[in-house]
């Protein structure tokens, strides 16, 4: 596909990073020269230096006949403007980044009457994000594939779990609930397991299950917990904003705590459910005197990854059950696991993530079989959704008979309204949805799997 990315900033570098190697024609605009000429440098991409919105600057990057234009410039208004000029000079799709929770209503509009294709919020995914691994306190990380009929989840196995010392083969005997152990991060090293893998504490275990059956299995190892009542969130950006919102509105009990007194004094308009405090929520005295000991979940969202790491740290060492911490900076994920923290998230890999899905469902109606694709261990494990819409000679024959590549795992096959986990014995069929986990990059096709 011809792809147009306006505005460079992490998340546009971060979708320009996903998407290199992937065969698009990819051109870039941005006002930053130097910028514009270290990424064309870095990656095989034509490159124009201006205002996106722009309809010389535009024209000058062939706009007329791209598939599509993702704009992600900082300013909402400029996004949106950006897009009207290209769908106005002939571009298939756009997609807007539009943050300002003003707007949060018009979004439908947008896409109606703008014929803007997908609008992402950054702050608001982020928020999701959380309010999802607060209502699942066992998960540190959840992917949907099936249109959420299959979960994709991460498990860490903490001390004293039954998991420890257990092959995925006496799992699986042992377990009634159908799951499918299929990657495993193991301090720096990460593993696509056979059945012979032993699981030991520390791990992190990357499940597939049916939805409606995840609760099962997680009461069989032991990891239902009861649901969180109490949070804490540090940092009254838009994503603290959002998080808190959300959660008031489920009757969890908020303590959102804001550095600034102009923006905790709005916040506390804002939010009649929630309790709002001004304050440092860096520092020990401040957390301790609003209670963070007898609370379940905590958020640390300042700007600043350091605080964050710090005070996810305290709150461990508090023992509250669940610590979520926002990291921005690729560069500090190696170090997270030795200091015990195992709930993160990423703005930019979130929403990058969304808009990577959706170039994956626009090249599906082009050729491609991918329908979703989600990055895992800090982007060594893909999990791709693969439609078997054409016929393969893979078909109706078992798994243990296919020449499947090392690294690679079947990890769920979806058939009509079927879930099914697979084993050895199971076939794929003309009409399925395939998911498949590998530490591979680029596969376009099913049949890229098999040698």
């Amino acid at each position: 596909m011809k792809i147009a990315i306006i505005g460079l900033g992490t998340i546009g570098r971060t979708i320009l990073k996903n998407l290199s190697g992937e065969g698009h024609t990819v051109t870039i605009i941005d006002e930053d020269k130097e910028r514009i000429e270290s990424l064309i440098e870095k990656y095989d991409v034509f490159g124009v230096v201006g205002n996106g919105a722009c309809m010389d600057i535009q024209n000058e990057a062939g706009m007329k006949d791209t598939d599509l234009v993702i704009v992600l410039t900082g300013s909402d208004e400029q996004n949106i403007l950006a897009c009207l000029v290209a769908k106005k000079l002939g571009a298939k799709n756009t997609v807007a980044r539009v943050r300002n929770p003003d707007y949060r209503r018009q979004v439908a509009l947008m896409k109606e009457d703008l014929g803007i294709a997908m609008i992402v919020n950054p702050e608001r995914e982020t928020a999701s994000e959380i309010f999802n691994l607060i209502s699942l306190p066992s998960v540190a990380q959840i992917e949907r594939f099936a249109k959420g009929r299959v979960f994709l989840v991460e498990i860490v196995v903490e001390e004293g779990s039954p998991l420890v010392g257990e092959t995925l083969i006496s799992l699986g005997q042992k377990l009634a609930t159908k799951v499918l152990v299929c990657a495993v991060q193991r301090g720096d090293q990460v593993i696509i397991p056979s059945g012979n893998f032993r699981i030991e504490e520390g791990d992190k275990l990357h499940v597939t299950a049916e939805a409606k059956t995840l609760g099962d299995f997680l009461a069989e190892i032991n990891l239902v917990k009861s649901p969180l009542k109490n949070v804490m969130i540090v940092g009254g950006g838009r994503i603290g904003y959002y998080l808190a919102d959300a959660l008031s509105k489920k009757k969890y009990e908020v303590k959102l705590i804001e550095n600034n007194s102009a923006v905790a004094e709005e916040l506390a308009e804002l939010l009649p459910r929630v309790t709002v405090v001004c304050g440092n929520g860096t520092q020990q005295e401040l957390l301790l005197e609003e209670g963070i000991e007898g609370i379940d979940a905590f958020v640390a969202l300042t700007d600043i990854d350091e605080e964050n790491m710090i005070v996810s740290m305290f709150a461990n060492k508090r023992n509250v059950r669940k610590t979520i911490t926002q990291i921005k900076s690729d560069d500090l994920y190696g170090m997270l696991d030795e200091l015990g923290i195992n709930n993160t998230v990423s703005p930019k890999h979130i929403v990058a993530g969304r808009i990577i899905s959706y170039i994956r469902a626009l090249s599906n109606s082009r050729g491609s079989n991918v329908l979703n694709l989600y990055h895992l261990v800090n982007n060594q494990v893909e999990a791709l959704e693969f439609a078997a819409k054409k016929p393969e000679n893979i078909y109706d024959r078992p798994l243990r008979e296919l020449n499947i590549k090392p690294n690679c795992l079947i990890a769920c096959i979806i058939r009509k309204n079927e879930v099914i986990i697979p084993n050895g014995n199971s076939e794929i069929q003309l009409g399925d949805n395939v998911v498949v986990v590998t530490t591979h990059k680029n596969f376009d096709d099913l049949t890229d799997v098999i040698n």
